[in-house]
């Protein structure tokens, strides 16, 4: 890991380095000279500014068609360093965060304390230590100035806010959208809110022997500190290259684990980021970090359940009709292509068993990024999607690809009719309790 720096926390300071870094990476593009350079250069900047900006940069490193074809290889190289472990920030800031949020000195919290951390995110960092008990824990600690360094890339984002709203159609309410946006980045910095979270998904998958989620432990933990059980396992790109069977295991829990919170419970975790699952010898899978939560309103939800019973059933004719209920569309050209999006956002139901892979979605990125064009439809159709859609698109994009690095054909439509099977939706296409 590089020397520990403190995080650049100033608006301008922050906005100079992205636009920076934008016109170097813009002109290395457009010339195709030295892409591996720009690619690197382009981590480190973003590695050191931590918070958003290194969170975009982590997903672009995993999400397929993120970055055009012909410079992915150079930019996924780099930026699976950024990936792996961000910069992290000086030892004595990081226990002064520690003391001041425990109240007493890390000698008297922990019984060992490991200074330099094993993990390096975008909001913080996380070090090994063990607790009187005997038992060994992942304590995480926000990087100090982090809250402000966030503050000020939002505020930046407010910009591209004002601007898009004097180009985009009346119909898209930008403010809503981006006040969705600015609440669940915000809610990664409570650590007593991710606590909590964690704890409703561990009861969630209570009985899932397949799905292991890390004990908290609450009276080492703030808003500022998250201690948890230490748990190791494979990475996904180790787990890649483990058998057929133990792969097809992975990628069915991965789906388990995403649609049962998400259809029985109104609640998915939006940050598939790979290293938030570590793959064990057994078939289980360890889930960490449940800082970003996107909650569904229960009209929603039920939307939700009858349009992936569609699927299941794959009835195309109730799949349109759920898919534009859910939608709250009115007709025209945006609800044809939007429904067209979310069936092909539904493929791996309609066609199970299927085989997510790279190019399948990158058919999926290239979809959302045709159907933004209905903005402007000449029959102006166009609706703005329900609250609580927004981070959606983060579970095609990040969770495909992961699952898409697996590279493995699973039933997911025989996954989803056991989640659904408590439900009278599967058999009559509303629910009835």
């Amino acid at each position: 890991m590089k020397e520990p720096r403190a995080i650049p926390k100033g608006r301008l300071s922050r906005l100079t380095r992205l636009a920076a870094l934008g016109a170097q990476t813009g002109v290395n593009l457009l010339t195709s000279k030295d892409n591996t350079s720009a690619a690197l250069k382009a981590a480190e900047v973003l590695g050191n500014l931590r918070g958003l900006a290194a969170k975009v940069g982590q997903m672009a490193s995993y999400i397929d068609g993120a970055v055009p074809e012909a410079y992915r290889g150079a930019y996924e190289a780099a930026l699976l360093s950024l990936r792996a472990a961000t910069q992290s920030s000086p030892p004595d800031a990081i226990r002064r965060v520690v003391e001041q949020e425990l109240g007493a000195k890390i000698e008297k919290l922990f019984v060992t304390w490991e200074n330099d951390p094993f993990a390096s995110a975008s909001i913080g960092q996380v070090h090994r230590a063990t607790l009187d008990d005997g038992r060994w824990v992942a304590v995480k600690v926000q990087h100090p100035g982090i809250e402000r360094a966030v503050e000020s890339d939002l505020r930046n984002a407010g910009l591209i806010e004002t601007m898009a709203g004097t180009v985009l159609p009346r119909a898209v309410d930008t403010k809503r959208l981006f006040n969705d946006i600015r609440a669940r980045f915000r809610e990664e910095l409570d650590y007593e809110r991710e606590a909590e979270n964690q704890r409703v998904f561990s009861r969630i998958h209570g009985g899932d022997a397949q799905i292991f989620i890390p004990d908290v432990v609450g009276h080492r933990s703030s808003r500022r500190v998250l201690t948890t059980e230490l748990i190791s396992g494979a990475t996904l790109e180790a787990a890649a290259n483990f058998d057929e069977v133990q792969r097809a295991s992975y990628a069915s829990t991965l789906w388990r684990f995403e649609f049962k919170g998400l259809l029985l419970h109104g609640l998915f975790n939006a940050d598939p980021h790979p290293g938030n699952f570590l793959f064990q010898p057994d078939n289980r899978i360890a889930f960490l970090d449940f800082g970003c939560v996107q909650p569904m309103e229960e009209p929603l939800r039920l939307a939700a359940n009858v349009l992936h019973a569609a699927a299941v059933r794959r009835n195309e004719a109730d799949f349109y009709s759920a898919a534009t209920k859910m939608l709250g569309t009115r007709g025209g050209s945006y609800e044809r292509a939007a429904v067209a999006y979310v069936r092909r956002c539904f493929t791996p139901i309609f066609e199970s068993p299927f085989q997510i892979t790279s190019d399948y979605v990158k058919e999926v990125v290239l979809g959302i990024r045709a159907l933004k064009g209905e903005m402007f439809a000449k029959d102006k159709s166009f609706v703005m999607p329900p609250r609580g859609l927004a981070f959606m698109n983060r579970l095609q994009f990040g969770f495909y690809s992961v699952l898409a690095k697996l590279n493995v054909v699973v039933d997911y439509a025989e996954i989803e009719r056991e989640i659904l099977s408590s439900n009278d939706v599967l058999q009559n296409g509303t629910f009835e309790r």
